[in-house]
């Protein structure tokens, strides 16, 4: 590690390194504008767009899609050339949003992009994606490798999973009620979102990415940041047991992605406590705890909204714990408001 240097008075934002989330929430309602032709019949959505998942009329069965890709945590693969839990990431990070929608995944299609080819780098990807497939109960069926060295600078891999649920058993939230219990289930750390403000910290630090992580020197920082998204597969042995009312996988745009599940507010009085992961970005940016909250998921990955009486059996499946329980209005944790 190189000299340590006093940490910058400047509070670092996702908008100061180049993510602005409400830009890109008017980028895609002027999209999603344009997206009104509708199929009818078989095959016909259930859900309109802007849930975690699309929900497809498959008869007694609704078929679900999400696609998502690993972002620009393939930046700090590369930078430690390794590549072998990117995939994994790729997986999960649309197996999550099929699970926050109770749809169980069955098959994946993954877009590899490259700049050029390296069999050996192939095959690292490879590793990932079939972890990733192996943990989410479901085979990979199929895919596209883009060569594009006009476009590409490295790699990108995105991908696209279908899962299915029957329909009296989706979840998207119309049953959530206050006093429900909210049941938080720890991430396994940054998971695959907010990168790049990560890297933006990072660079402006006074680390390297292989330098040993400050709390964890037995690892690089770098190893720690790839550390892949954790699978939430769980979801569905707690959807057997438990009435559940609400699901979330929190990702980009941090705990402001609850409004996809309901407009009734969120108490966490109780949060998972953050890992020492989001403490060392967040001293080293100087980032205040809205901004945090605002864009990573702060060691909660994946949220349960139901009934108390089954909280503790929803606990005990997924090693979560209750984090808090559903209001009127509004998103607090403890006594910072997200909303």
């Amino acid at each position: 590690m190189r000299e340590a240097k006093i940490v910058s008075e400047k509070h670092l934002t996702y908008a100061e390194s180049g993510v602005d989330i409400k830009a890109e929430e008017r980028t895609i309602k002027a999209l999603t504008g344009k997206l009104d032709f509708i199929r009818k019949g078989l095959g016909a959505p259930l859900t309109g767009i802007g849930h975690y998942a699309g929900l497809l009329d498959f008869g007694e069965y609704a078929l679900g899609l999400a696609t998502d890709g690993v972002g620009s945590k393939v930046l700090i693969a590369n930078e430690m050339k390794r590549w072998n839990t990117v995939g994994i990431d790729c997986i999960a990070m649309n197996v999550n949003d099929l699970l926050a929608i109770g749809a169980e995944p069955i098959a994946f299609v993954d877009y590899l992009a490259l700049e050029k080819h390296d069999a050996a780098f192939a095959a690292q990807i490879g590793e990932g994606l079939r972890k990733g497939a192996e943990l989410s109960r479901m085979s990979i069926v199929g895919g596209e490798t883009a060569t594009l060295p006009e476009i590409i600078n490295g790699f990108d891999l995105a991908g696209t999973c279908l899962g299915m649920v029957k329909k009296d058993r989706i979840i998207t939230g119309e049953k959530v009620v206050e006093g429900d219990v909210i049941v938080g289930i720890p991430s396994s750390g940054v998971h695959s979102n907010g990168y790049t403000l990560v890297r933006k910290i990072l660079a402006d630090s006074s680390y390297s990415y292989q330098d040993p992580c400050p709390y964890a020197p037995e690892k690089t920082i770098g190893d720690e940041l790839l550390t892949p998204t954790r699978i939430y597969i769980e979801i569905l042995d707690v959807l057997e047991e438990c009435e559940v009312h609400g699901l979330a996988h929190i990702t980009g745009s941090g705990l402001l992605k609850l409004r996809r599940v309901t407009k009734l507010g969120f108490d966490f009085f109780a949060p998972i406590e953050p890992p020492e992961i989001f403490k060392f970005l967040q001293k080293e940016g100087g980032v205040e705890d809205l901004e945090m909250y605002k864009t990573f998921n702060m060691g909660m990955g994946f949220l349960l909204i139901l009934p108390e009486k089954y909280a503790a059996r929803a606990v005990e499946l997924t090693g979560g714990k209750i984090v808090g329980k559903i209001t009127k209005s509004g998103i607090r944790v403890k006594d910072l408001s997200i909303e």
